[in-house]
């Protein structure tokens, strides 16, 4: 096990009633890494570095952020304004934090619905330093 498994399996571990951890490259499009505490078909893992990537950058919510940047009379940079996203499905709450450091990098954390989403949101943040660090 490499040194960034164990780093996501402590955020596996340290987030309430998570049951995976990621670690997504939207400009390269690639799944960095993966814990789970179960299994997950291969064929959703294989999509979510381009799940992720439409979320935070699809061609929709790249206008919207041009649009603003526009009326607020900023520069149209790479700066993004969608920081974090959180998805309930029926039985999961998804979490996707953008790291601070690299852009293009998001972790993502799937945790049963059952668990407190302040309590998951506050212990994801806290763990987000970390991956950067670890990877």
């Amino acid at each position: 096990m490499s040194m960034f498994e164990e780093v996501l399996g402590q955020a596996v571990a340290a987030v309430p009633d998570c049951l995976a951890a990621g670690y997504i490259d939207m400009e390269s499009g690639m799944l960095l890494g993966v814990q789970t505490v179960d299994s997950h078909p291969e064929e959703v893992l294989n999509l979510l570095a381009a799940a992720t990537t439409d979320l935070f950058q699809g061609p929709t919510v790249v206008n919207i952020e041009q649009i603003f940047k526009r009326l607020r009379g900023l520069p149209d940079d790479d700066f993004h304004y969608f920081r974090e996203i959180m998805v309930n499905s029926e039985n999961l709450i998804h979490v996707f934090l953008r790291a601070r450091g690299n852009h293009s990098h998001v972790a993502c954390f799937v945790c049963r619905l059952s668990a407190n989403l302040g309590m998951i949101l506050t212990k994801a943040r806290g763990q987000l330093p970390l991956l950067e660090a670890g990877f």
